[in-house]
């Protein structure tokens, strides 16, 4: 799934308690962690062109994928802020929606997603999540669930 898909649907499930900030960042964060690093060096290093192969990826950008995109993670850093604020914690679970909505939708070719590292590197040869059958029922959902939020707050 895209970024600012993540990004959306944890501020559309996650952010109406308090924090939609917050549940807006914590949908982008595992691809923050791994990509968004990533694009940064590449634009201070080079300026604005890309031309990266996969094979030329850093391996600390399939590390920081794999550690991101974790349930174990997630969860712990959830249980651990879930002991100073149940608020901020339940934003977070934009962050375990994120993984639920990557590890079908990507492939073993593009970053399959390792949801249950490091204690298992199983991964799943999903469906890839640019294929029209998966972006565009990704963006009406996105739509009815703002427009839900909308009308549930009037």
């Amino acid at each position: 799934m895209d970024t600012l898909s993540h990004a959306l649907w944890g501020r559309g499930l996650f952010g109406y308690r308090g924090f939609p900030k917050w549940a807006l960042f914590w949908g982008a964060l595992p691809d923050l962690v791994s990509f968004g690093i990533y694009i940064l060096l590449r634009i201070v290093r080079y300026g604005w062109q890309w031309r990266a192969p996969m094979e030329s990826l850093p391996d600390w950008l399939y590390i920081t994928y794999d550690i991101s995109h974790s349930f174990i993670t997630a969860f712990l850093a959830i249980a651990i802020a879930l002991r100073f604020s149940k608020p901020m914690a339940f934003a977070m679970l934009a962050w375990p929606f994120h993984i639920v909505l990557d590890f079908p939708f990507h492939t073993l070719a593009f970053f399959p997603t390792k949801f249950l590292w490091p204690i298992s590197d199983f991964v799943i040869d999903g469906i890839a999540w640019s294929r029209p059958e998966v972006w565009y029922p990704n963006a009406a959902g996105i739509i009815l669930l703002f427009v839900y939020r909308y009308r549930q707050s009037r």
